[in-house]
């Protein structure tokens, strides 16, 4: 039986609004943050979307963006929480080094400052979301992730050139769509807040 997947990114925070490098280290929602969070949740009641089992990593902008959008119980996982960037942590966006050009991400570059790598980061997301959805009990699922996380996480199942054509893009509080079926994710849409 197939099941579905909504990944989602956490909304805005300050250290997002500044451009400041933000994966082990966390900062609060910003206004705009909180709007929009509710604001999807808003469009899933809107639209009957529900969930049997919600979860999010556990860094405080994903467990209170995932607040903002439905009052369930919910579960925190290390396994979906963002890349680790390591020193590079609360330092500016303009340090980050240019995409691997096979890759299209960060690479290896992290981990010589102790951070993780972009294969470290898809193993361990993929593992914890996989873990998940293969619960019987588990049909309508909503994780709260980041995206970097969950970039790595649609780089496993989808092309990177498949990515681009299709225009998929990581905004604050993107929702990923995927079917889930015997070890396999398809993706089905990106759904966007309208700016």
């Amino acid at each position: 039986m197939t099941k579905t997947l909504y990944l989602m990114r956490h909304g805005q925070t300050l250290f997002n609004q500044l451009h400041k490098i933000q994966g082990a280290c966390d900062s609060p929602l910003t206004a705009q943050g909180i709007a929009d969070a509710k604001q999807v949740g808003q469009n899933f009641r809107d639209h009957g979307v529900t969930f049997d089992h919600a979860y999010c990593s556990t860094q405080e902008r994903a467990s209170d963006t995932l607040e903002l959008v439905t009052s369930q119980p919910y579960q925190r996982l290390k396994g979906i929480k963002e890349w680790t960037f390591g020193v590079f942590e609360g330092e500016s966006e303009r340090l980050n080094p240019q995409p691997d050009p096979v890759r299209h991400s960060h690479g290896d570059f992290f981990l010589q400052y102790g951070g993780e790598s972009d294969l470290q980061v898809q193993a361990r997301v993929v593992k914890t979301l996989s873990e998940i959805m293969a619960k019987p009990d588990h049909q309508q699922v909503l994780a709260v992730s980041h995206g970097g996380a969950c970039f790595m996480f649609l780089r496993k199942w989808l092309d990177f050139d498949e990515i681009q054509r299709r225009g998929i893009v990581f905004d604050n509080c993107a929702v990923l769509k995927f079917s889930y079926d015997q070890g396999q994710f398809t993706f089905e849409d990106c759904y966007r807040l309208t700016k």
